[in-house]
């Protein structure tokens, strides 16, 4: 078998080898390869040793490229299966380097999602660790779902983009909590591990800091977390809230974004978000009490998927115990 009788395209082989790999060519290339190989096993035949044998091959005809494995040529394959008689996919997902785009053929199995992920990648710069832990954590699932008033509240330019900001529910898997953990602990928890908090809220929020202090009338009020939204160009407020959701929670939340574009907010700021994080939440409650606010607020839930019972925490041993059994 002549590996070069593949139908490999010149154009795009005679780069790679002159060491003008693009990105976009790469992908071509290995999509070519991917429809050959679909081809030939449709129309002759060919079955899995073959692949072993076209690997051969393609090391022997190519020499300087890399990539021709048997298990990559069977990627190869499935991605020419998943894009063939989509165009507009096929340019989309050529911006992606050839490791995303084996991670989206190997952790999805509908288009849909896989263009939804491919398109979020290239908009934010994802590595192949955060979109598989993007994939992992179902993000096209969460993003854009919280119950929020912002249709009421913003401008629709800032609305539509502020509601993509948020998600329903939020996964801090990066968490160990006790069950009879409270706000502060949750708080803690966040700040320790806020490389993972930043991932989980998204692209564009930068930290401010925790227990913000604000001052009315001579009252000293503290916000848990408070951050700035670099593409909503505002103050973004978070309540945490260890239990569900009450209507009451959106007054005081009114309180604090009054309050924060009163004392902060500047020119080209635009008004101050609160996003409050519940336990859980009912979604009518959470909806009327958010109807007639004249601030915009979005309510979303939150899941631990690490908790450590309060009867098993006690038994425990403690850090100090653990060095002194170490001899530390």
């Amino acid at each position: 078998m002549d590996a070069r009788l593949l139908c490999l395209d010149a154009r795009f082989v005679f780069p790679l080898l002159l060491g003008e790999e693009k990105g976009s060519e790469l992908i071509r290339l290995y999509y070519d390869i991917g429809i050959a190989i679909m081809r030939k096993q449709r129309n002759e035949g060919w079955g899995n040793k073959t692949i072993d044998r076209l690997s051969f091959d393609l090391h022997t005809a190519f020499p300087e490229m890399k990539g021709f494995s048997p298990r990559n040529l069977l990627y190869m394959k499935q991605f020419a299966e998943a894009y063939v008689d989509h165009t507009i996919s096929q340019q989309l997902v050529a911006k992606l380097p050839w490791g995303h785009n084996v991670i989206l053929i190997d952790k999805l199995d509908s288009n849909e999602q896989r263009l939804w992920y491919a398109q979020k990648t290239i908009e934010h710069g994802w590595s192949r660790a955060v979109l598989i832990h993007q994939i992992k954590s179902g993000l096209h699932k969460r993003q854009g779902k919280a119950i929020t008033n912002f249709k009421q509240t913003l401008p629709r330019s800032q609305s539509d983009l502020a509601q993509q900001a948020l998600k329903d529910p939020y996964i801090f898997d990066f968490l160990t909590l006790s069950d009879d953990a409270v706000e502060r602990d949750l708080e803690k928890g966040l700040i320790v591990h806020i490389r993972n908090f930043l991932l989980e809220l998204g692209v564009g929020f930068a930290f401010i800091g925790s227990q913000y202090h604000i001052e009315v009338e001579g009252e000293d009020f503290y916000i848990d977390l408070l951050f700035y939204h670099v593409r909503l160009r505002c103050y973004v407020v978070i309540d945490l809230k260890m239990e569900q959701f009450k209507p009451e929670f959106a007054g005081k939340m009114n309180f604090y974004l009054s309050a924060m574009d009163e004392q902060l907010r500047q020119d080209g700021d635009n008004p101050s978000i609160g996003i409050i994080l519940c336990k859980t939440r009912k979604k009518l409650i959470a909806e009327y009490a958010l109807r007639n606010t004249s601030t915009p607020i979005g309510v979303s839930e939150y899941k631990l998927t690490r908790t450590i019972p309060t009867t098993l925490r006690n038994n425990l041993p403690s850090i100090e115990e653990l060095e002194k059994e170490l001899g530390k």
